[in-house]
């Protein structure tokens, strides 16, 4: 489709990075906090009129529970605990924020917005000129593809594509959720192998490729990091856990989500429905941000 251009937000991030920015604060007129959901509407139209970015094709996923099918699989994995009250009471008012600009909204609850988004890169690559996932979420680089697929930090202002990859952790994207399980990640409840750190995670699986490609002696192989016997005998012993982590870091590629590509295309912000939100929110402020309006919405 010529200069298309899909871009899939994580809004989940966008919400936690507008929360705890040095934005001011944001009271609705019900008396809740809001400023992460108007913080999030803030950057969401200064993406929408970044000319470096060409948004031409848009949706943005949510978690809604934090909870999904991996706290089945692991007792340890992430959940809505130590996340402060006033944040989780915006999970839901932040997608009515979203559609309100004309973002076509994915809620998630049994699956994680990061299953959503690496869905439909993996469904629509194929038809665009390029898939820009904005987050600096880790597991999100397994959806890298060459220059088809990449991942963009907005906060860093920083484009990772296939070759940034490997040049950064010397794996494939394909690998990032066996490094994942070896290294662990925080961010999700995975807490890893114990004794695998980034450079010797890195260094076996840019060889090996998958846990299972491994050689259970450290003696067959090729690389020798740090520690090589110790760790070999450790992943020997903790093989079912680390594939455990790995099935929780690997991203679900086939939620059902029902839009078209064509759906995904953003027609300006729906002026009516914006103003609405606006007035509700005790955020009038922002009716002089948009720069494309969509006045049949």
């Amino acid at each position: 489709m010529g200069s298309v251009k899909l871009h899939l937000v994580d809004g989940t991030y966008e919400l936690f990075r507008a929360h705890f920015s040095k934005r001011p604060d944001h009271r609705a007129p019900e008396g809740y906090d809001a400023k992460a959901t108007v913080g999030l509407v803030h950057s969401m139209l200064a993406l929408l009129s970044d000319s470096r970015e060409e948004v031409t094709h848009i949706a943005i996923a949510f978690d809604n529970p934090i909870r999904s099918f991996r706290n089945d699989l692991y007792d340890g994995y992430k959940t809505e605990e130590g996340v402060p009250e006033e944040l989780l009471r915006q999970f839901a008012p932040v997608e009515e924020a979203a559609a309100a600009i004309g973002l076509t909204v994915w809620a998630m609850d049994q699956w994680e917005a990061d299953d959503a988004l690496a869905t439909a890169a993996a469904r629509f690559s194929r038809d665009v000129e390029q898939v820009r996932i904005l987050s600096p979420d880790k597991d999100l680089g397994q959806c890298i593809v060459g220059r088809k697929v990449v991942q963009v930090d907005r906060r860093q202002d920083k484009e990772v594509d296939e070759d940034a990859l490997r040049e950064a952790k010397g794996i494939a994207p394909a690998s990032i959720p066996d490094w994942l399980a070896l290294v662990g990640d925080s961010a999700d409840g995975i807490p890893g192998i114990k004794g695998f750190g980034e450079k010797g995670a890195s260094a076996l699986l840019g060889v090996y490729g998958t846990i299972e490609s491994i050689p259970a002696s450290a003696e067959e192989w090729t690389v020798k990091p740090r520690g090589a016997a110790t760790l070999a005998a450790t992943l020997h012993a903790e093989r079912d856990n680390a594939l455990l982590y790995r099935k929780l870091a690997t991203l679900v590629r086939d939620v059902p989500l029902k839009e078209s590509l064509d759906e995904l295309r953003w027609r300006g912000v729906p002026r009516s429905r914006f103003s609405a939100w606006c007035k509700k929110m005790g955020a009038e402020s922002l009716l002089t941000r948009p720069n494309a309006w969509n006045e049949l919405g």
